[in-house]
């Protein structure tokens, strides 16, 4: 059986409980999986682009080009051409392929700015499974520069939106998406993944575009685990450490979120959305969130209550099975347990393979609940 050491909570503070995700902006609830459509596209506007600014659109155009194409099992390369004619967006993409014709699941991960992402024995596990491995340097698209200008080619050829850096990454996920499928390289199993600010970047392009099958943010930290509360523990290492807060967050990379962020520091229960509506985005699709216990500034307590709290919205879709989550021994990082659980739900859900006995594990006692509504029961 699957046990980890519990985790030893020195304090945890509740600042308000969580936003009503069922409740539409003018007071009426969500009563059919139509409503829930609709209240979802509030949703895109009142929990993500007024967190994060308002998205870059779909492009005018998009061209692939390939630089480099060994062929499968060889890591390819190709460059996307995209945004406006008047001011085209170009970034790399990476591609390792299974050595198969037809066109196959794909893993997305767009931070490959970092040494873990490139492992390419990593790589191979998942081609190895007949699953396309794809990459992408994020800080292509627009740079993680604090105060950095906004003169990126995604920022002029949108100076009408608002977008901060986790929003323009996102875009980069969903631009490589239509990369893959123009390629005619992927089917309809697409999953997105990242850590860390690549977490918080790939559960944005997850909530936002239903392409993804799969959306799996590894430790987002906060802007992947709630802002409603906070906590503190002893690490494995035995130091005692905290959580992140929305403060921490906005103070530290004002340049990712909406310009009005700031406005808010001190004034969390006065957002106007928390996390968890974020998850719910997801749904009915599939999310899994992977964290490590030690990875205090994650927020091991906050990232569970917000994957409590959107499973509302899975039980109402009629699918709970649908949202995962499990957490290792351990510090901040993606390692090759992370993504062999990855792929494990991958194949679970493609050909039947057990899942593993760590999912649904948590190394803590269960938390106080922090929202006081549950879903609905469905009129349709």
């Amino acid at each position: 059986m699957y046990q980890l050491k519990k985790l030893e909570v020195t304090f945890y503070e509740e600042l308000a409980k969580l936003p009503d995700p069922f409740t539409f902006s003018d007071g009426s609830r969500v009563k059919t999986a139509a409503d829930w459509k609709r209240r979802r596209e509030e949703l895109i506007k009142t929990a993500v682009e007024a967190q994060y600014g308002t998205l870059p659109p779909e492009p005018e155009f998009l061209e692939v080009e390939p630089l480099y194409t060994p062929g499968p099992g060889k890591l390819e390369n190709y460059r996307i051409i995209t945004g406006t004619r008047a001011c085209p967006v170009s970034f790399v993409m990476q591609v390792q392929r299974p050595k198969k014709k037809e066109p196959c699941p794909a893993v997305i991960n767009g931070d490959l700015c970092w040494y873990g992402p490139q492992d390419r024995a990593i790589w191979s596990m998942f081609t190895e499974a007949g699953i396309i491995a794809a990459g992408f340097n994020r800080t292509e698209i627009v740079p993680d520069i604090r105060g950095a200008k906004r003169t990126s080619a995604l920022q002029r050829a949108y100076p009408d939106k608002t977008f901060g850096g986790i929003a323009a990454w996102a875009w980069g996920y969903w631009r490589c998406t239509d990369a893959l499928i123009k390629l005619g390289l992927c089917d309809e199993h697409i999953v997105y993944t990242g850590l860390s600010r690549g977490g918080k970047t790939a559960l944005v392009a997850g909530a936002v575009d239903e392409r993804a099958w799969i959306t799996n943010p590894e430790a987002p930290c906060a802007g992947g685990s709630l802002y409603r509360s906070r906590m503190r523990a002893i690490t494995e290492d035995g130091a005692e450490r905290r959580s992140e807060e929305y403060d921490d967050i906005v103070k530290t990379f004002p340049d990712w979120f909406a310009p009005d962020a700031a406005d808010y520091i001190g004034r969390v229960p006065e957002l106007s959305y928390d996390i968890h509506e974020l998850k719910a985005l997801v749904a009915p699709r599939i999310f899994f969130n992977s964290e490590a216990k030690s990875d205090l500034w994650a927020g091991p307590l906050q990232a569970y209550q917000s994957n409590v709290a959107a499973r509302e919205v899975y039980k109402f879709l009629g699918c709970p099975e649908n949202i995962l989550w499990y957490w290792r021994d351990g510090y901040h990082d993606q390692n090759a347990e992370d993504f062999g659980m990855l792929l494990n739900l991958i194949q679970n859900r493609l050909k039947g393979e057990e899942l593993s006995e760590k999912f649904g594990y948590i190394p803590f006692d269960e938390p106080p609940s922090i929202f006081d509504w549950r879903a609905p029961v469905r009129e349709d």
